[in-house]
């Protein structure tokens, strides 16, 4: 997501829908309390080893694995599919239910700030999903997504302990390492950050799979639902933090901070006595000057959710796909290729990529980013 960069209160035309509006350089320092050498040595910790060696570390490295999610890509071309990594076992993609896409948005200043992860093990999956916003939204969205799977894996409760708890540990504890890594300058977090939509799905069995969702800003996670043969609902399993909502704008004034409709699409989060940060979301990862003078908070709202049999798909995307797209609509084109989940993920980028086009006239497209799973995908053949 962009930076608008004009002096005028209004967000210009090629600005308005983007997740920062314009701010002012304010030369503060977050004064959140870390603990920065002891951050700093998870951070040492989290880079030297890979999602696999934190798996066997973990005592959880048995059986087949697939880990795969983009990485740093600094490309520029509109509608370009962001690089991803792939570790672990050959598993195709078809046949264990993944679709997947990351596509450039119509920004010509900013490259992919979206990322994405997905790590599927033989009795439980984590599903991701990043969208960073302001001038480095991109390598925050990049060093959640590469930190924040592992710190779920190390943590003693991973398999068998309570899902919930570990999710909100894990939001706060990232949190905590993006504020270190910023006043260590190896990461520019006081106003740039990221959406995090995270699902963890354990799946012993088709008769007992949970979904476990643990969620910040409008990176919406929604289920599609076979009520009767060929009839479809698409229901969201998470809620968009905005902050016009009552409890979100309750907190973010008892913090001092103030919600301004923008006049045209979005009420936007700024400090009392100033134009910053523009935000309109109310909840993110980064963004330490948001958190620190105007109430936005980084803590998850959590979800779980019991898989039913009329339950066939999960779709986890960034807004650049919800902005013009309901959720019924994404869910019937998500299922049109039953055994093609791959090309129906970027039929679905494919179409958000088009209702931008046509309802903003050419002038900006949001970064798209698709994560479509099938749930119970045996029972799909």
């Amino acid at each position: 997501m962009g930076c608008g960069g004009s002096k005028d209160t209004t967000p210009t035309a090629t600005r308005r829908r983007l997740s920062v509006g314009h701010v002012e350089n304010t030369g503060q320092e977050s004064n959140e309390a870390v603990n920065v050498e002891e951050d700093r040595g998870l951070i040492n910790q989290l880079t030297d080893a890979d999602i696999l060696k934190v798996l066997d570390q973990a005592g959880a490295g048995d059986g087949r694995k697939l880990s795969i999610g983009t990485t740093t890509d600094s490309g520029k071309t509109s509608f370009a599919n962001k690089a991803t990594q792939k570790l672990g076992d050959e598993l195709d993609p078809k046949q264990i239910g993944l679709g997947y896409t990351c596509r450039k948005g119509l920004k010509p200043e900013s490259p992919n700030q979206d990322a994405w992860f997905v790590l599927k093990l033989e009795t439980s999956s984590i599903y991701a999903v990043f969208d960073g916003h302001g001038k480095t939204g991109h390598d925050v969205s990049l060093f959640v997504k590469e930190n924040l799977p592992k710190l779920i894996l190390r943590d003693s409760r991973w398999q068998s302990g309570d899902k919930k708890d570990i999710l909100k540990d894990v939001f706060k504890k990232t949190q905590s390492l993006v504020a270190t890594q910023d006043r260590l300058k190896k990461l520019q977090a006081q106003m740039s950050g990221t959406t995090a939509t995270v699902c963890i799905h354990d799946h012993h069995d088709n008769t007992n799979d949970i979904l476990t969702l643990g969620h910040v800003a409008d990176s919406t996670a929604v289920l599609g639902k076979e009520t009767e043969p060929n009839k479809w609902e698409g229901i969201k399993l998470t809620r968009d933090h905005k902050p016009e909502l009552k409890d979100e704008r309750a907190r973010i004034e008892k913090a001092g901070g103030r919600v301004v409709f923008d006049g045209y699409a979005n009420h936007r989060v700024y400090a009392k006595n100033g134009r910053y940060p523009g935000l309109n979301m109310s909840r993110c990862l980064g963004d330490l000057l948001g958190h620190q003078d105007c109430g936005i908070s980084a803590e998850p709202e959590i979800k779980e959710y019991k898989v039913l049999p009329e339950d066939k798909i999960l779709l986890l995307c960034s807004d650049g796909v919800w902005e013009f797209i309901e959720p019924l609509d994404a869910v019937k084109i998500a299922v049109e290729m039953p055994k093609n989940p791959m090309q129906n993920a970027e039929k679905l980028a494919k179409t958000a990529w088009d209702s931008w086009i046509r309802e903003e006239g050419g002038t900006v497209v949001d970064d798209i980013t698709v994560v479509l799973v099938t749930l119970q995908p045996g029972r799909r053949d």
